[in-house]
């Protein structure tokens, strides 16, 4: 892995432990005021963490399809949490979660590292091919 490949996980792993960070902080110390917007910043560091080690494997078919998945979900989480943010405020009043506002509070980091994601995931010398390889995996030719 060169160039955007590397410069990519590096931002995946900061900001897996920024949204692990930010969430452990949250549910031990107040998570009683804001569950859903403490659990959604969980899962987008469980989803941050699961990206970053698929990225790094991503020459195996299995954890290409698994970077695939992750990322996917990452941005269907950043637009609906961000979208829901900005429709439904009373959701978040006690606290923002890391994809609220669609991640501005990161900078919008969390709404541009995706489609970044799935571009190199698309481009970057891989192929549809590793999907159907993967999904034909261990499977006989008869």
């Amino acid at each position: 892995m060169t160039g955007v490949g590397r410069v990519l996980v590096v931002v995946y792993a900061i900001m897996a432990l920024a949204a692990t960070g930010r969430s452990a902080v949250q549910i031990l110390e107040d998570y009683g005021n804001a569950p859903l917007a403490y659990t959604l910043s969980a899962v987008a560091a469980v989803v941050y963490v699961l990206a970053t080690v698929a990225l790094v494997k991503s020459d195996s078919p299995a954890w290409y399809v698994v970077a695939w998945i992750a990322i996917a979900f990452e941005l269907v989480g950043v637009l609906v949490v961000g979208a829901l943010s900005l429709t439904h405020p009373e959701l978040f009043l006690h606290d923002a979660t890391v994809w609220s506002g669609f991640g501005f509070g990161y900078f919008w980091v969390p709404l541009v590292l995706p489609f970044v994601g799935l571009w190199w995931l698309r481009s970057a010398g891989r192929s549809t091919e590793r999907v159907s390889d993967a999904a034909t995996a261990g499977r006989s030719s008869w």
